[in-house]
């Protein structure tokens, strides 16, 4: 089972394996508040994609769109947490304030296999 959840949230033990998806470190956290198990940069949106989007709402649909192809150049990432996912609960780790339109969000609709085409 997959779900998302802010890093700056209270560890719990249901979180499962704990995943951090983005590619800069959050702020003011520390590694041992955070308790990230994995930091996987490269499942993040390219920079220039993150700068594009802006965290603006209107652009999510193309935002995921441009997400997805960058995801099918790192399959090895991608794998890795399907495979970290099959049986157990993995908790996708990120900073951004709007849960409903972060990369987590997008990445957890890709590794479910809720894309056409997927």
């Amino acid at each position: 089972m997959i779900r998302i959840k802010r890093v700056y949230d209270e560890p719990e033990s249901e979180d499962g394996t704990r995943v951090l998806v983005d590619r800069l470190w959050p702020r003011g956290l520390t590694k041992e508040k955070a308790r990230v198990d994995i930091w996987l940069r490269d499942v993040a949106p390219s920079d220039a994609l993150r700068k594009w989007f802006g965290h603006e709402p209107e652009k999510w649909g193309r935002f995921k769109a441009r997400y997805f192809r960058e995801l099918e150049a790192h399959s090895d990432a991608v794998s890795l947490l399907r495979k970290k996912a099959r049986g157990s609960r993995l908790t996708l780790l990120f900073a951004a304030r709007d849960a409903d339109h972060s990369n987590a969000a997008a990445l957890m609709e890709y590794l479910s296999g809720k894309v056409k085409g997927r």
